[in-house]
């Protein structure tokens, strides 16, 4: 009897270390995977804890300044989109230097919304690991809009109402 309640006590203790170590690691891997979604603004106020935390942070692509090497690229995030009157009044922005093993999105281009995934720098570079971009003409002015769908409508085969006709 001794020996069986031995080997259940062994027992015992062996599954309490695999369940802490289980949940170590789990606790750990979840506080490791955390980032805060940040604007520009946020991200700069955030003081020394920038330095340390994972961020993503989202502004626009500033004109002119996408410099791309393979998948590599170095471009300006900036509050405001560049036709926006606000981005005349020193908006805030941020260098950020992207290095990953894909190269950006095509939608990534002059005034895309994007939105940078990685770490500040001390060197106030952002450097960033993951990029994603969304599609600056579903920002454009209306009137832009309107005119392109009148553009491709224009460009569209006559159509007499039948099924397949002006095919």
């Amino acid at each position: 009897m001794a020996g069986s309640n031995r080997n259940s006590l062994r027992l015992a203790a062996a599954v309490v270390v695999v369940l802490a170590t289980i949940g170590y690691l789990a606790y750990s891997g979840q506080a490791s995977a955390k980032s805060y979604y940040v604007t520009i603004p946020e991200m700069q106020q955030m003081g020394h804890k920038a330095y340390s935390s994972n961020l993503r942070v989202e502004g626009f692509v500033k004109p002119d300044t996408i410099h791309q090497d393979g998948p590599n690229v170095r471009f300006v995030l900036t509050q405001f989109e560049s036709h926006n009157p606000k981005a005349l009044q020193n908006p805030q922005q941020v260098i950020v230097d992207y290095r990953g093993s894909e190269p950006p999105p095509d939608t990534f281009k002059n005034d895309a919304q994007a939105l940078a995934i990685g770490t500040l720098g001390q060197d106030g570079v952002f450097h960033a690991t993951q990029l994603q971009a969304k599609c600056a003409s579903k920002y454009a002015p209306a009137a832009q809009q309107g005119a392109a769908a009148g553009k491709m409508a224009s460009n569209a085969a006559p159509n007499d109402g039948r099924i397949g006709a002006g095919r």
